[in-house]
């Protein structure tokens, strides 16, 4: 299930915005791109899933309200590239977003998704093996 749609960006960012980062091809911009915008989308929802994966088994469903706003956020971000500055409020909306997924990941914030992810194999522990001693005692006596 996708975290977030085309209308959703349409919904929070408005037509003409999407029309200006997608059609590459009309002079002046006239459509959106869905191809573009779905791939901006897909990439938004790989990382966040990136994030969402430590606490969640994945897909989501539903998806909460909060992830569809994040996921969106972050997509705009894609689609306006190497556009913005470090003061524009689509990169502090993106900078906030991906706060956001960390604090998800470090169980500060719960999604109220159903789901937690599997728990983790072993106890915890580091089990470390490797080859058998080259140097000992016992073959170094004589040096």
């Amino acid at each position: 299930m996708a975290y977030a749609t085309q209308q959703d960006l349409i919904d929070r960012f408005g037509e003409e915005e999407l029309i200006q980062l997608t059609d590459r091809t009309n002079l002046p911009a006239s459509t959106i791109d869905a191809d573009v915008v779905m791939a901006a989308l897909s990439d938004a929802e790989a990382l966040a899933d990136s994030y969402l994966a430590k606490r969640y088994q994945l897909p989501l469903d539903p998806v909460p309200d909060v992830l569809t706003r994040t996921v969106a956020d972050i997509a705009r971000y894609f689609l306006h590239g190497r556009r913005t500055d470090k003061d524009d409020p689509v990169t502090r909306d993106y900078g906030q977003a991906l706060a956001w997924l960390k604090d998800v990941a470090n169980g500060l914030v719960e999604l109220g998704a159903a789901g937690i992810a599997p728990d983790q194999s072993g106890d915890g522990q580091v089990q470390v093996s490797g080859p058998g001693r080259v140097f000992s005692r016992d073959n170094l006596s004589g040096f």
